[in-house]
């Protein structure tokens, strides 16, 4: 069992700047690999970042690549996701996820993780 709690959620304007922190609850987080998602509402939710479990590889939805940046502390069991330059459009709330071992890459699909977060909102104003 694996519990994720996210925090950094917020009301900022366009083009500031926000960190999202996920503390996850777990012995072996350093054998979970980790990704963000975030959910509009009317849509469906959808993929933003995720990195491996040493964290040497990171992949990233295409209207994020170049803002945002997702890392990781293994010693403090939290995964991040700074967020640059925010636009209206990324106003969403936003879940972390894990996915357990033996997956060592973090994918796009969020079918593919076993454990969520309860989510942080983010709203840009224009």
């Amino acid at each position: 069992q694996v519990q994720l709690v996210e925090s950094g959620g917020g009301l900022v304007q366009a083009g500031d700047s926000l960190r999202l922190s996920c503390a996850a609850s777990t012995r072996t987080f350093s054998e979970i690999a980790m990704g963000w998602f975030r959910q509009a509402p009317g849509k469906e939710r959808e993929f933003v970042a995720t990195i491996s479990r040493t964290g040497k590889s990171t992949d990233y939805a295409d209207s994020v690549k170049g803002r945002f940046t997702i890392s990781r502390d293994n010693a403090k069991n939290t995964v991040y996701l700074q967020m640059n330059s925010l636009k209206p459009e990324d106003t969403a709330v936003y879940y972390c996820a894990a996915r357990l071992a033996p997956r060592v890459a973090g994918t796009s699909l969020p079918s593919d993780y076993d454990y969520w977060g309860q989510g942080t909102q983010v709203t840009v104003s224009s």
